[in-house]
């Protein structure tokens, strides 16, 4: 077991999840004290009690439910160190022409809303206790170009790489980091189910984006600030 984050204070949001849950053992094997966030405890408690974490819920797109988790976690532990953002999703619609603003508002509220309120508040824990630490969004290569009947999750992801390039220049004089990760398709069970006679080995693993996500929270990448690293596989 490696030692690279020991006396380090991780918090991953999304834990219950196929990413979330590859990143909280990438950096418990690394020996960092883990906060797992999830929606209900029956999502993060098994695992939580698996990797000795603590289990907290939370609605990542609520500032009075964040700032509760903040508190909670400065009361156990007296400091945040890294935030592991990997809460996110996807829905698709019809043409914007003939859209309601359902899918607008999911899409907005989970994959932008959410990193604005939760990145924000962990950099302000950050910012307050003069903590040079790193927050890290899993975001997507849709951020790049809009596509036919993807406008809300397009704008959605390209919302949020823009709170994660603006966080990195407001908090650079801080020491605190802020990067992103777009992976290509995600080897996952449910991305397997919809995708069946999809070649499977040239999509991402999730514990290859536990790894980059390590990287980035790292030492080692403490110049590094404001990117979005493509994770690509073989797609």
């Amino acid at each position: 077991m490696s030692a690279e984050f020991t006396n380090k204070v991780v918090i991953v949001t999304g834990a219950g999840g196929n990413v979330g849950q590859a990143v909280a053992r990438r950096f418990h094997a690394a020996g960092a004290s883990l906060v797992l966030v999830g929606r209900k405890p029956d999502e993060i408690t098994a695992l939580a009690q698996e990797l000795s974490g603590t289990a907290l819920t939370a609605d990542v797109t609520d500032p009075a439910s964040i700032d509760a988790l903040v508190c909670e976690v400065e009361a156990r532990f007296g400091h945040i160190d890294v935030l592991a953002h990997t809460v996110g999703g996807y829905d698709a619609g019809k043409p914007v022409h003939d859209s309601g603003l359902d899918v607008w508002d999911k899409m907005m509220n989970l994959n932008a809303r959410s990193v604005y309120v939760t990145a924000g508040r962990a950099a302000r824990h950050m910012v307050e206790h003069q903590i040079a630490g790193r927050i890290i969004v899993i975001l997507a290569r849709a951020a790049y170009k809009g596509t036919a009947r993807h406008a809300a999750y397009t704008a959605s992801k390209a919302a949020a790489q823009r709170i994660v390039e603006s966080m990195a220049a407001e908090l650079l004089p801080h020491g605190i980091t802020v990067n992103g990760i777009a992976p290509s398709t995600i080897d996952t069970p449910p991305n397997r189910a919809s995708m069946p006679n999809a070649d499977f080995s040239k999509w991402v693993k999730p514990e290859e984006i536990a790894d980059a996500i390590a990287y980035l929270a790292a030492e080692g990448s403490r110049s590094i600030s404001g990117i979005t690293l493509d994770i690509s596989g073989r797609s």
